[in-house]
């Protein structure tokens, strides 16, 4: 009698199951999923209906590229691998400085030509990309994949405590306005007897401290959440434990609500069904400089797209070939060239979700697929949207530093089984390259020197990372391919 087990990626889970991992999916992206649109819609100064649009749009073509991601569509597209897609981070930049050089429904036609000509390129150009897998050896893709969480955790930190770090202070503008005041009437009486005034320097500029940064109520809901999923993680067995961050979240939300933290106000508002509309600006227009600087971001993305596809092979156990792999980084292109015909922005997995899988523990690629079908539904339901969207980030910010600090143990776990002792070169390449990862997240404008063009690649600590892992594993080691070597380190990661 001959038994044929299936692989934990393909598993199928009962119904109930999968609506509440993919669920958890959806909640962990969400806040991530409707930022770009925000922030896109407000620098294209569009009406609130046209943001809430690009809302919508996003939500409904995110879940349709993670199908695409997940399930595969023909040998083409689909990397087959429990995938969240959405809107890339990476491409916010170069989209804010189109939006500004041409503001309104003008801009937003040139962005999305720009979007579905950089979809085209990538979808060309994913064949090459694939073939560069020779260069990421375990001592690479654990390097990358240490980064990638260690960058992820800024973004938790930020959901707890209210933002970036930027917003931490303002400007106290009526003391300014006295200090300006002053520093004119100086000048005039400088100028009365011949001499000049000193001016007023940016150092002299008066701050407040935000009252709603680091907010100790935020912070004490941060915490719970995070305390709450780790109890559940110790004592809760089988799929309590596994669906622990959703349950951390709802138990967040109910401690926001009772604390007046949280409101459905924009839930009795929304419209129950919104159709979403392709090209809904008008037909895009198409500029050769727009396509390319959006191609060249697209070339980040499928990098660090590789790095993530790696983390997740090593999360599942399923090693993936140069096929599958160009599968997947075609996809990217796919859901890009979806994104510019449905009024949303170009497409890559997120890295938070691959965090989820490693908490969870659950493999399976049909979680993601009830997440894509959720996030379908989201879409074409602006009213189940405004459910999720009324979710405070502070809640969020308790199970990111858990979900984002697994992405960073995952890459640890890699490393553990690199040669360090035989091969000292191996230090200086994790060494060296997470020092360059680390230069954006302590010095976010270290750049603004150089020329402009060259910010998309030099503000992802991502992307630095895989350039100086890469170049400097084949200045060390060469670029010899060792899948024998790969197989024998996932072999000892998965023993740990």
């Amino acid at each position: 009698m001959t038994t044929t087990s299936v692989d934990p990626v393909d598993e199928s889970l009962p119904t109930g199951r999968l609506a509440a991992l993919g669920l958890q999916h959806v909640l962990v992206m969400y806040a991530g999923a409707i930022a770009v649109p925000l922030i896109v819609g407000r620098a294209l100064k569009l009406s609130p209906e046209h943001v809430a649009l690009l809302i919508s749009a996003d939500l409904f073509a995110c879940g349709v590229v993670t199908l695409i991601q997940s399930l595969g569509m023909t040998k083409w597209f689909g990397i087959k691998l429990p995938v969240m897609m959405g809107v890339t981070f990476a491409a916010v930049g170069p989209m804010v400085a189109i939006a500004n050089s041409v503001p309104g429904e003008a801009g937003a036609r040139a962005l999305f030509g720009a979007i579905i000509g950089a979809g085209i390129v990538s979808m060309i150009i994913a064949p090459l990309v694939s073939r560069m897998l020779r260069f990421f050896p375990p001592v690479v893709t654990g390097t990358i994949i240490t980064i990638i969480g260690v960058s992820l955790m800024r973004v938790g930190v930020g959901w707890a405590v209210g933002g970036p770090a930027f917003l931490a202070q303002r400007t106290d503008v009526p003391k300014l306005a006295e200090m300006v005041h002053a520093a004119e009437a100086k000048a005039a009486a400088a100028a009365a007897v011949g001499a000049s005034a000193p001016p007023l320097t940016l150092g002299q500029i008066p701050l407040l401290d935000n009252p709603n940064y680091g907010a100790l109520d935020h912070l004490a809901i941060a915490a719970a959440v995070l305390i709450f999923i780790l109890l559940l993680v110790k004592f809760a067995k089988g799929f309590i434990a596994n669906i622990s961050v959703l349950l951390g979240i709802i138990a967040g939300c109910i401690a926001a609500y009772a604390m007046g933290k949280m409101s459905f106000d924009k839930v009795g508002k929304a419209a129950w069904v919104d159709i979403v509309t392709p090209l809904a600006f008008g037909m895009p227009t198409f500029d050769i400089v727009m396509i390319l600087t959006m191609t060249l971001v697209m070339i980040v993305v499928m990098i660090e797209s590789t790095g993530m596809f790696l983390a997740l092979s090593d999360m599942t156990g399923k090693k993936i070939s140069q096929s599958q792999l160009s599968a997947g980084l075609r996809t990217d292109g796919l859901g890009t060239l979806i994104g510019g015909l449905f009024n949303t922005f170009p497409y890559t997995s997120f890295s938070q979700n691959v965090g989820l899988v490693g908490v969870t523990g659950v493999r399976s690629r049909y979680v993601t697929v009830a997440g894509g079908i959720i996030m379908v539904i989201l879409g074409l339901l602006p009213k189940m949207g405004a459910i999720v969207e009324a979710i405070p980030q502070f809640v969020l910010g308790g199970a990111g530093l858990v979900m984002f600090g697994m992405v960073a143990a995952t890459g640890i776990r890699i490393l553990s089984s690199v040669d360090f002792k035989g091969n000292r070169h191996n230090l200086y390449i994790v060494a060296l390259s997470i020092g360059f990862g680390l230069i954006p997240l302590v010095a976010p404008r270290w750049m603004q020197q150089m020329a402009h063009s060259l910010h998309p690649l030099l503000e992802s600590g991502i992307l630095l990372t895989s350039i100086a892992a890469v170049l400097l594993n084949v200045f060390f080691n060469g670029a010899k391919e060792d899948i024998a070597g790969s197989i024998e380190a996932t072999k000892a990661v998965e023993a740990h």
